[in-house]
């Protein structure tokens, strides 16, 4: 196995260099796992007769190896990340290949935690390499870029499903085989056709939880309890309370993608030009009034066009995350990167695991009640991102660092 170093790769052919390696790896998941998540609803409604606290305890499922991604570090004592990353992916692929051969509650259970721990290991590695490949002036516009790239690849993905599932009337056992089988092929070959990258900072392979990321874990913390409402909920709601069916769901998230495939370079520049700080601010407001609107489609009733332009909305939003990248890679140690990204990623998770299953039951009794307390969570984090500095850095993590260094000179 051929090892490249980092600084060295601008001697291969465009197609082999590190970014090109990013650039796939940022296609071939989300064919998997968006056309997954694309046909779940429908999927476990029409084969299993799921209600909401089924849904709840189909997530809390899913995220079990979020929050056991704290294991990357041991694996990778032994296996290098960019492997560890590809068969991770591979792993994400077949399972989701094979989901619709198991329509029993047990089946998608069992091949829900299968392909979820190809997905958590793969987001946990492929996030470190990121941020210790790409150069930080780079890194808001490159990773938007990355973003947009797998946007346009699922994009591909739903244009099939909208214009082929009637017309030809699709099983889902013939989408997720040949989601999940393209997924898996190229991540096959990414595996074989790229040489190991290494990075000029080698990294610790050892737990890291340090006193000065503290901001940045509870932001993390509460990122992943807040999103999992809009994951678990929001599109569970459009199939419960408005009917929708596999093809318009899956326009609905082509709209998504459509969008995202435009504003996520546009969100890159964004993070680049008014900082994180403004970034993460900017995006909690406005998903504290898009969790307040959904609580609002039950009390006043409204229609399915107010409802489809908050999930596009609330999607949206959901692209300046990648400001909280951007501020760890600013505040962290570079030799920290790849284990900070599994305590981070199982941090994320905490909630994760506990609150689909709760708010399932929650749901059953006021799903305005579950959207009020999302809104909650997007009001703490905006709270939270107050502490973030103008400009982070190691030292000044938070705008009490800053306050502390200045003070002296008073």
């Amino acid at each position: 196995m051929k090892i490249i170093r980092l600084e060295d790769a601008h001697q291969l052919p465009i197609w082999r260099r590190p970014a090109a390696l990013l650039l796939l790896m940022a296609i071939a998941m989300p064919v998997a796992f968006s056309t997954w998540s694309a046909l779940l609803n429908n999927f476990v409604i029409d084969v299993a007769d799921f209600d909401g606290s089924d849904i709840g305890w189909l997530h809390t499922v899913r995220e079990i190896p979020g929050f056991l991604a704290i294991g990357v570090i041991v694996i990778i004592m032994f296996m290098r990340e960019q492997v560890l990353g590809m068969v991770a992916l591979i792993m994400l692929g077949v399972a989701t290949a094979i989901t619709a051969k198991f329509p029993t509650m047990g089946g998608i259970l069992t091949l829900t935690m299968l392909s979820s721990i190809g997905f958590h290991y793969y987001e946990t590695v492929n996030q470190s390499l990121q941020l210790q490949w790409i150069d930080k002036k780079k890194a808001p516009q490159t990773i938007g870029w990355l973003m947009a790239a797998g946007s346009g690849a699922t994009l591909v993905a739903y244009l099939l499903i909208v214009m082929t599932w009637r017309t030809y009337d699709l099983s889902y056992n013939f989408v997720y085989m040949l989601s999940g089988g393209f997924t898996a092929i190229v991540a096959v070959f990414c595996l074989l056709a790229y040489p190991q990258f290494e990075a000029p900072h080698p990294q610790l392979k050892s737990f890291v939880l340090r006193k000065r990321y503290w901001l940045y874990y509870a932001l993390q913390f509460m990122a992943g309890a807040r999103r999992q409402i809009f994951v678990v909920f929001a599109g569970f709601m459009m199939v419960e309370k408005f009917g929708f069916k596999v093809h318009e769901v899956t326009a609905l998230y082509m709209i998504n993608l459509v969008i995202n495939i435009a504003v996520a370079p546009l969100m890159g520049k964004i993070v680049w030009r008014f900082g994180e700080r403004r970034a993460l601010l900017f995006e909690y407001f406005g998903l504290i009034c898009v969790f307040l609107a959904y609580g609002g489609l039950y009390f006043f009733a409204w229609g399915v066009m107010i409802a489809s332009a908050l999930y596009v909305i609330d999607h949206m939003l959901f692209a300046l995350a990648l400001a909280l990248k951007t501020y760890f890679q600013k505040i962290a140690d570079p030799k920290d990167i790849a284990p900070t990204a599994a305590v981070a990623f199982t941090i994320n998770h905490i909630a994760a695991v506990f609150l689909p299953a709760g708010l399932g039951y929650l749901w059953l009794v006021s799903p305005p009640a579950v959207f009020a307390l999302a809104a909650g969570m997007a009001a703490t984090s905006f709270v939270l991102a107050l502490l973030i500095p103008r400009h982070p850095a190691p030292g000044h993590e938070t705008i009490f660092q800053q306050r502390l260094m200045a003070a002296p000179a008073e």
